[in-house]
């Protein structure tokens, strides 16, 4: 699938830091529990760190405990899945569909009581938040 932001991997290099390289340009995996927005439950939007493309509403993150920020579903369209076969498994890889910057998984029947039973489990290091983006206003 084509994105409508396409840069090299310089001009990527130039717009992000070296942690926002190495998780969105290069698929890596922040360390659970560090992330800024594991436990930020303001009202607003989460952005791609490497477009600012609208990602996620505040209204579906949850405290899922797993050590990164979890949403249930994503603003349609925004995200794209991927079979992910790294680590000797079958996973959901999740980009943004507009950049294709990496910016995690997503796990289906873990029980959550959510309304689609999915977690999008995400680094924080690949969002951004916006909080004039409130519900209502957007």
């Amino acid at each position: 699938m084509s994105t409508t932001v396409q840069k090299s991997e310089e001009e990527w290099r130039a717009v992000l830091s070296p942690e926002q390289f190495r998780i969105l340009r290069e698929k890596g995996t922040e360390r659970p529990g560090t992330g800024e927005y594991d436990k930020h439950y303001e009202e607003g939007v989460y952005t791609c760190a490497g477009c600012n493309t609208p990602l996620y509403k505040s209204t579906t993150k949850f405290k899922s405990g797993c050590g990164w920020p979890a949403f249930f579903d994503a603003i349609p369209g925004a995200v794209t899945r991927h079979e992910d076969r790294t680590l000797g498994m079958v996973r959901t890889e999740i980009t943004c569909t507009a950049c294709g910057g990496h910016l995690g998984h997503v796990f289906k029947g873990e029980g959550f009581s959510t309304p689609t039973d999915e977690r999008h489990c995400v680094n924080s290091v690949s969002l951004k938040f916006d909080d004039s983006a409130k519900e209502g206003s957007a």
